[in-house]
């Protein structure tokens, strides 16, 4: 009986979240009502009254505000504008070097961000006009930065890893370390196409070399010292084992403020709009995460999550089965959901699921946010393709852009395969 009312539980979330409502009211609402029919209404107020203060009061989370007010701060004060302009003098030599400049720059961005919106939302303003100006199709400039700002949730400090790290109770240091991997090679993935692109279509992206000489490469450097700084101070500690992720939150954020400060940037206004900007994306997040907390509790209480676990394990999936389920219900649920739902939705079924088959929770995390950021450049809720909308309408149309990503996402689905196929891609920098 339990387990049936978790199966009507899940339906009634799906049905909630196709009607728009919020994902963390659709989790709470359904945990509550779940319980309070397998239990009492008293009882099941009584066994999640902790949760919000358990889930929030984790000193691993201390890191999502830090390196959020890191990212913003970076951006409200032009720390990683210069990216772009210093991307181009490497690249002056190939076609196509501004659409190549703009994904490196991406991934520079994401370096001190973490965010995918951030990243799209920063390089638009900068790169599409210039791309336009030089003869790129405006769908192609579009869906080339869209594209790339989804290289700012693999390349850490990644706020999904983080919370990943924290549900699945795996090291966030150790997913990082596999998120550089892989959003290094969807950068080369997204150079390929851009490459290809401008080899059989030369109406697309010009195969001329566009003609970037005024920028010296000291001026390039000038421009980017901030970021180098910034990023071996956060990484360089990281990786050498001097200080965990949470502090180097800290780190960073505090780096950011004082690079800041000492170019004379930082303003009383700038530093507001960041710290507003963080507190309420810190919010949506926790928020979110409590949910996600109590509906987890509730899929363990009706039994369903074991209940799933044991169906998969009696049915016996082949490694390529349960890839290919995965793989579905990632697309799928990115269609109209953003990332943190769609991951703090299912975790509670499939981690049980991986650990039956005993695969690296380090590496179902690479993957998970890979297959996350897809969802943000495919429509009809690509948050990536809005925000690019937004930045540079009158260049292209909403359908422009999802139609100039098209080519994007092709890659996107190859490096999924390459990351299923030969899974050490992802732990060689782990191990």
């Amino acid at each position: 009986m339990a387990v049936d009312i978790g199966i009507y539980g899940l339906i009634v979330l799906l049905i909630l979240l196709l009607l728009r409502i919020p994902v963390a009211l659709s989790l709470m609402a359904v945990s509550l009502g779940g319980l309070a029919i397998m239990l009492d209404m008293e009882i099941a107020l009584s066994l999640l009254a902790g949760t919000p203060y358990d889930f929030i009061a984790k000193w691993t989370l201390s890191a999502v505000p830090m390196f959020l007010l890191m990212g913003f701060v970076a951006y409200h004060t032009g720390l990683t504008a210069g990216l772009f302009n210093a991307s181009k003098v490497v690249f002056r030599w190939m076609p196509g070097n501004l659409a190549i400049s703009s994904i490196f720059a991406s991934s520079g961005f994401a370096a001190v961000s973490g965010s995918s919106v951030a990243c799209a939302a920063a390089m638009g303003r900068i790169a599409i006009p210039e791309m336009v100006n030089n003869g790129y199709k405006p769908s192609f400039a579009c869906g080339t930065i869209a594209a790339g700002g989804t290289i700012g949730a693999l390349i850490p400090p990644s706020i999904l890893m983080i919370v990943y790290g924290v549900f699945a109770q795996v090291s966030i240091t150790r997913v990082f370390l596999g998120g550089i991997t892989i959003g290094l090679l969807t950068a080369l993935s997204y150079i390929i196409v851009i490459l290809v692109v401008s080899w059989l279509r030369p109406d697309i992206v010009p195969r001329r070399t566009e003609n970037v000489e005024h920028i010296s490469g000291a001026q390039a450097v000038k421009e980017i010292w901030p970021v180098l700084v910034l990023g071996f101070m956060v990484f360089g500690g990281l990786f050498s084992g001097f200080f965990t992720a949470t502090e180097a939150g800290a780190v960073g954020a505090t780096g950011a403020v004082l690079i800041s400060l000492v170019l004379r940037r930082l303003t009383w206004l700038k530093m507001r709009a960041a710290l507003l900007e963080t507190l309420s994306t810190t919010a949506a997040l926790l928020f979110i995460g409590v949910g996600a907390t109590m509906f987890t509790i509730f899929l363990s209480l009706s039994g369903l999550a074991g209940a799933i676990s044991s169906m998969v394990t009696g049915w016996d999936p082949t490694y390529l089965q349960l890839m290919l389920i995965v793989v579905l219900i990632y697309l799928f649920l990115g269609l109209f959901m953003e990332p943190f739902g769609a991951m703090l939705v299912t975790l509670p079924i499939f981690l049980p699921v991986f650990e039956v088959y005993d695969l690296s929770l380090i590496w179902f995390g690479v993957l998970l946010v890979k297959l996350l950021e897809i969802g943000m450049i495919t429509p009809p809720v690509g948050m990536n393709i809005f925000v690019i909308r937004g930045v540079a309408s009158k260049y292209a149309s909403l359908v422009d852009i999802f139609r100039g990503v098209g080519y994007f996402l092709i890659a996107d689905l190859v490096v999924v395969a390459l990351i299923i196929f030969f899974p050490q891609i992802v732990l060689l920098l782990v191990n």
